[in-house]
């Protein structure tokens, strides 16, 4: 008994230790028939130190964390490794910035869909990774975002 007290304890002491994320406004750019690239949006906050690895879609071949800079004069769009989500600031995911990229898209996105999207993060302290799931709704065409530069 004392044993399987003391591993419910552990259990819930990692669980406890894993970073809470909040993840508000999400939001995916549509796209026109035959697109094959699309923009998710959102902003992303921490009550510890964590970071943005990796990012999934079932909509997407390949998702992929971009950052948007400007270079001599030319905006560039480049694949990062990962963000920071320093506690107590927020991470915005913004057109003209930083962003999920979601490539090789398998359907053309609409106003009105939502997009599950499975983010990955990592604490920085345990360097254990876990998942959150996301639905972020599609914004129609010309629904008032500023548009992506690429």
């Amino acid at each position: 008994m004392k044993k399987l007290t003391l591993s419910l304890c552990l259990l819930a002491a990692a669980t406890l230790a894993q970073a809470q994320v909040t993840i508000h406004a999400p939001w995916v750019r549509g796209t026109v028939p035959m697109q094959q690239a699309s923009g998710a949006f959102m902003q992303l906050s921490a009550d510890k130190s964590t970071r943005l690895v990796a990012a999934q879609s079932p909509v997407a071949k390949v998702v992929e964390i971009h950052e948007m800079v400007m270079d001599n004069n030319v905006m560039k769009m480049r694949q990062v490794p990962g963000l920071d989500i320093v506690p107590g600031s927020t991470l915005d995911l913004k057109p003209g910035g930083f962003h999920i990229m979601l490539i090789e898209l398998k359907q053309q996105l609409k106003g009105g869909d939502v997009v599950p999207i499975t983010l990955v993060f990592e604490d920085t302290q345990t360097k254990k990774q876990f998942t959150q799931e996301v639905q972020a709704p599609v914004t129609a065409l010309g629904g008032g975002n500023m548009p992506m530069k690429h």
